[in-house]
């Protein structure tokens, strides 16, 4: 097996707030290896944007983050800013979910990818990164690109502002992209789009892509290998096939039975019951127990922290002390 481009070893992120410490990474361990696609699912607040930016280092001072992020060799978590900064944007690019909010809308499109070019090729003259600025847009699919990289983020609409980042983020041909939410609030052909613009590029750049997303028809369709997180953890991880046809864990089972159908005979949607903890009070034991309808308390689901430990036929891992109990992998939870 080749050498993984990213490796993720136990991965804490912790904010102190008025009401007690936030855990919103807690011992995330993960590799992405070259020309693959990891998908990272869950709820919101399951802690999935905070580990993408942490690979990065983009979170705020406040955020107190330890553990391990080596690419090339070199810890992430531990480099010079200077050395960071030759990495992040270059090597390693990040597609942010709100496209508006990370474009700058006092510069035109096309100047802002032209700046992304000439800030990691020091050589670079500006009517070159222009040039490379306008083959971008051309190439995530934006019609007329001499025209619309003259143009400022507003005139854009949300998909071509998508279409945008993603054209930025592929500048420099970075080995792992990462993609936070990139179809979060588009319209259902548009998201599906954007997914097939993603594809074309991975094609294209032979780039590693960390897809994160709520959606399980999403990573269906695009990724390789999946993890599931649950109040700052990773609960389970395979291939996609392994999770989707035989997941393991409880929360998991829970996501894919929620997803509507279009052969469902119910009129009801399938939910998990209950909500998501709050990350300054976890609770003891599986953080999922609580919302669990096989729990078992005190003991073991309420008395101790579940490991991802693989399953028996080896296909994937699980964090679940009932796991080799449950009979029916595709067994629906909650109530309607």
């Amino acid at each position: 097996m080749a050498e993984p481009l990213l490796t993720v070893e136990d991965l804490r992120v912790q904010f102190r707030t008025d009401h007690g410490v936030v855990k919103a990474a807690d011992g995330v361990s993960f590799s992405v290896f070259p020309d693959e696609v990891l998908g990272i699912v869950g709820e919101s607040g399951s802690g999935k944007t905070v580990t993408a930016l942490s690979v990065l280092r983009l979170l705020p001072p406040t955020a107190r983050v330890t553990g391990r992020v080596t690419f090339g060799g070199r810890d992430m978590l531990a480099l010079p800013a200077a050395d960071l900064r030759a990495i992040r944007g270059d090597r390693v690019g990040l597609i942010f979910q709100d496209a508006l909010a990370a474009l700058n809308p006092l510069h035109r499109v096309g100047k802002q990818i032209a700046e992304a070019v000439r800030v990691h090729h020091h050589g670079t003259a500006r009517d070159d990164a222009w040039k490379r600025a306008v083959e971008l847009l051309g190439l995530v699919g934006i019609p007329t690109p001499e025209e619309r990289a003259r143009q400022y983020p507003h005139e854009f609409s949300g998909g071509m502002r998508q279409r945008a980042m993603i054209a930025m983020a592929i500048a420099n041909d970075p080995d792992v992209l990462i993609a936070d939410e990139p179809t979060t609030a588009l319209d259902v052909t548009t998201q599906a789009q954007i997914l097939e613009l993603l594809k074309d590029v991975r094609r294209r750049t032979r780039s590693a892509l960390i897809l994160i997303t709520h959606d399980f028809g999403v990573i269906a369709g695009v990724a390789d290998r999946v993890l599931v997180m649950y109040a700052g953890k990773v609960v389970e991880s395979g291939t996609v096939d392994e999770v989707l046809l035989r997941p393991a864990h409880p929360y998991t089972r829970g996501l894919i039975a929620s997803m509507p159908r279009v052969a469902q005979e119910t009129r009801h949607l399938v939910r998990i019951a209950g909500q998501p903890p709050s990350l300054v009070d976890v609770p003891a034991g599986c953080p999922f127990h609580p919302r669990c309808p096989h729990a078992r308390t005190p003991d073991p689901c309420a008395g101790a922290v579940p490991q991802l430990l693989p399953t028996p036929g080896g296909g994937h891992a699980v964090a679940c002390h009932l796991s080799d109990e449950l009979a029916d992998p595709l067994a629906e939870l909650g109530t309607a």
